[in-house]
């Protein structure tokens, strides 16, 4: 039998890059799962601001109910969610204001809200990307 010096390279040669596929597949998945917590996290604040914006709509409905002179505020929900409505402008049978929610800081939303002046049913509700 003949020995080559040579013998068991392509063996070792080829144990370290299938371990270096499977080290990049690992750290690959590790990566993925780490930016996916971030979306989802992006898409509940995002809900959360949402649900923030409609709150914020409703009370400035409601002040409008009480004073129909209202011009707008800032409220916090809670220590989390804040909104403020823009300031208020009545033309003819139709108020408008703005509401731009925020949660934590990061997710926005922003509305433009045209109502009826009368019985405050709303006449328009459109999200936007300025406030």
């Amino acid at each position: 039998m003949i020995h080559h010096p040579e013998q068991g390279f392509v063996a070792l040669i080829s144990a370290i890059i299938i371990s270096a596929i499977l080290l990049l597949f690992a750290a690959t998945m590790g990566i993925t799962s780490f930016f996916s917590r971030f979306n989802a996290l992006d898409a509940e604040l995002k809900e959360r601001s949402s649900a923030t914006a409609d709150a914020c709509v409703d009370e400035a409905l409601a002040q409008l109910a009480f004073d129909p002179l209202y011009t707008g505020g800032v409220y916090s929900l809670n220590s989390l969610d804040q909104c403020r409505i823009g300031k208020v402008k009545t033309v003819g049978s139709t108020v408008s204001f703005a509401v731009q929610a925020t949660s934590s800081g990061s997710a926005v939303t922003n509305l433009k809200i045209s109502a009826n002046v009368n019985d405050l049913s709303v006449l328009s509700w459109q999200e936007t990307t300025v406030f």
